[in-house]
């Protein structure tokens, strides 16, 4: 949900102008009864309408109605607030213009109180109006004391304080519209600067939640203030605010205290606590560690699968700009070289002639892996059986690698159907079973498609009996460019991945499981489909 922050403000600004009008006539109604129970009361013991008490206590009277009714429209908003501002302090002006009169004009200083108003008045409005108002007791000030020479033979002499007083309404009405307008840009500036600072956090948040790496904030005690969402999966757990660094993730504390001590941190990948590599980078809040830290942390793994697309992506469209005069090349020499093999010669020219033949065949095979890179994204998944496919899959197979019949075997579940674009199935399995046919014995049985269903979700194995794959080269087998054969060009398994991937499907490598035969277990290579089709049961 979006707020108007303007609309927000100008609802929060009437507000305030409404309960400062309403403060104003508190006062004046405590002033207004102050004055009621000094002539109602205290009668001749007070200064107060010593001219004239009958005037002064009617007037106080009156003063005291009017002010109790100003509470009905300002409890009603209306009329408008100006309106009502202007109305109170005119009633002001009146009133004390009246009671200052009764109590002997200039001389009883009552008309130093509507310096309260006019300053009271100048701090709501906010506006020049409160120079209108000073005029306004200017004019009832020297009115007022006016009657006085003409009809009660007041002393001429003190029009000059009189004019004093008019000039300190001047001057209090015009420091009270100074005072306002510093006011009213504090807090402007203040509510602007509010705005900055919550747009600043939610744009913190975004960027904690949304980055990929790892962020952690610690003050100067180690005490962890914030954690993302990266940082959480990185150390693989998360910790609250207010825990301690050195309890949640003790090595990283390490870490961070060896960096407080010297001022630098190892830049190469670090062992975190559950066996995650990361670089870390420590950087202080302020000028020093006191104020807090920042901790990143990047995940290595993420970089190197960037570079390495980075890389394919590089090598693929070098790959495809260069295909063409790469492939006429090499099909002029493989013809040249199969006519001159077609010749008679020595046995030492034809066997020359046959290594020029099948490197040259292994380039073109090179440039065809490189172009499957670029396969992925062109995926069209359709529905099929996986057992018709196989059966097909296995006559092609065993017709193009010239094998015995049963050397390669189809078992399990029958009747299956999974997602998948058959072009890519295909290419997935003649990879995995060229590699599993290099490696196994070649014996009846010895390559294994067994087809089977778990949890809902449909798997197909790729098995051999050969040797296996050795712990160290396990994390390797699907990384682009790694193979431990001399003509292999590393990307077969790593295309077939990335084809499994595109299809929402998963390759995996279960170990040395399933077949035995002679003291020795072969690998295996697990597919598993993106979820389970109808099918007709049957082994």
């Amino acid at each position: 949900m979006s707020v108007n922050t303007g609309d927000l403000t100008a609802k929060i600004s009437i507000v305030d102008f409404w309960r400062s009008l309403r403060y104003f006539n508190l006062y004046r109604l405590a002033l207004a009864s102050l004055f009621v129970v000094l002539a109602g009361v205290f009668g001749p013991s007070v200064s107060l309408g010593e001219h004239d008490r009958a005037i002064f206590f009617v007037a106080s009277v009156i003063y005291a109605a009017v002010v109790l009714l100003s509470f009905v429209p300002l409890q009603l908003r209306w009329p408008y607030f100006s309106w009502q501002l202007a109305v109170q302090v005119g009633g002001d002006i009146a009133g004390l213009t009246v009671l200052s009169h009764a109590s002997g004009g200039i001389q009883s200083n009552i008309g130093l109180l509507l310096l309260v108003s006019l300053a009271a008045a100048g701090m709501i409005s906010r506006g020049k109006i409160t120079l209108f108002f000073a005029a306004m007791a200017s004019i009832a000030a020297l009115l007022e004391h006016s009657y006085a020479v003409l009809y009660d033979h007041a002393d001429v002499a003190l029009f000059v304080q009189v004019a004093l007083l008019c000039v300190s309404y001047f001057a209090v009405a015009w420091l009270a519209h100074s005072l306002a307008k510093y006011a009213v840009d504090s807090q402007e500036l203040a509510q602007r600067r509010g705005r900055e600072l919550v747009n600043l956090s939610e744009a913190n948040r975004l960027v904690m939640r949304d980055m990929q790496d790892g962020v952690l904030v610690v003050d100067g005690q180690g005490v962890i203030m914030q954690m993302n969402p990266g940082a959480e999966r990185l150390l693989r757990h998360s910790a609250a605010s207010g825990s301690l660094l050195a309890e949640s993730f003790p090595i990283l504390f390490g870490q961070y205290a060896f960096w407080k001590q010297t001022g630098s941190a190892n830049q190469g990948s670090l062992q975190l606590d559950v066996g995650v590599q990361a670089r870390l980078r420590f950087v202080a809040i302020g000028r020093n560690t006191a104020r807090g830290t920042v901790i990143f942390l990047e995940d290595m793994q993420r970089v190197r699968a960037e570079a390495q697309q980075i890389k394919l992506a590089a090598l693929g469209r070098l790959t495809a700009n260069i295909a063409h005069e790469v492939r006429n090349p090499l099909s002029a020499i493989s013809y040249a070289t199969e006519l001159m093999q077609e010749e008679q010669g020595d046995a030492k020219q034809q066997r020359l002639l046959q290594i020029v033949l099948d490197n040259t065949q292994r380039i073109n095979r090179i440039v065809q892996d490189v172009m499957q890179l670029n396969r992925r994204d062109r995926a069209q998944p359709e529905v099929f059986e996986l057992d018709a496919m196989l059966r097909t899959f296995v006559e092609e197979f065993n017709l193009a690698e010239r094998l015995e019949p049963g050397v390669m075997a189809l078992a399990g579940v029958r009747g299956i159907e999974v997602p998948f674009d058959r072009g890519h199935l295909r290419q997935v399995l003649w990879n995995l079973c060229r590699n599993a046919l290099r490696f196994g014995r070649k014996l009846p049985g010895s390559l294994a498609l067994t087809m089977s269903v778990m949890n809902g979700r449909v798997m197909l194995d790729v098995q051999d009996d050969g040797p296996g794959i050795s712990a160290e080269h396990q994390g390797k087998l699907f990384e682009p460019f790694f193979t431990t054969a001399t003509d292999g060009t590393g990307l077969g398994l790593y295309i077939a991945k990335e084809l499994c991937e595109a299809n929402d499907a998963l390759l995996e490598y279960h170990g040395q499981e399933g077949l035995t035969g002679e003291g020795q277990a072969g690998a295996c290579f697990r597919i598993t489909f993106g979820a389970q089709h109808e099918y007709d049961g049957g082994t």
